[in-house]
């Protein structure tokens, strides 16, 4: 159903570390970049290489909390998400767990970003 979506962030740079360093391992990587202003725009991929999530500078300072959940590939990416977010010292939500109520097989994990979104690795099952 999506293609792509931009967040704008209040620290491009910052972001760009935070999401590469907690969600590395599910293949999140850098892409694309250019210039914008004082700053700049990065797109990230997946394993396929398409820059489906875009970091870009906020253009005002009102936030509203963000749903992002990003496909893993099976439950122990989910908590190796999870160990790199601890080791970083990122607000955990919710630690890996099954989440019955979405659906059976439903695994993940929910973080806070440095923007105050809510952004989760997650694992649909077999």
């Amino acid at each position: 159903m999506l293609d792509h979506i931009g967040v704008q962030v209040a620290d491009v740079e910052a972001s760009l570390a935070f999401y590469l360093r907690t969600f590395a391992p599910i293949g999140i990587r850098e892409v694309m970049r250019f210039p914008y202003g004082d700053s700049l725009v990065v797109g990230l991929s997946g394993s396929d290489g398409n820059p489906d999530f875009w970091l870009s500078p906020a253009t005002s300072t009102e936030t509203r909390e963000l749903h992002l959940a990003f496909r893993a590939l099976d439950r122990q990416a989910v908590d190796a998400v999870h160990e790199a977010a601890v080791r970083a010292g990122v607000e955990v939500l919710h630690a890996p767990r099954e989440w019955p109520e979405y659906h059976p097989g439903y695994y993940g994990v929910f973080l806070r970003d440095l923007d105050g979104h809510n952004v989760e690795a997650v694992y649909h099952g077999d």
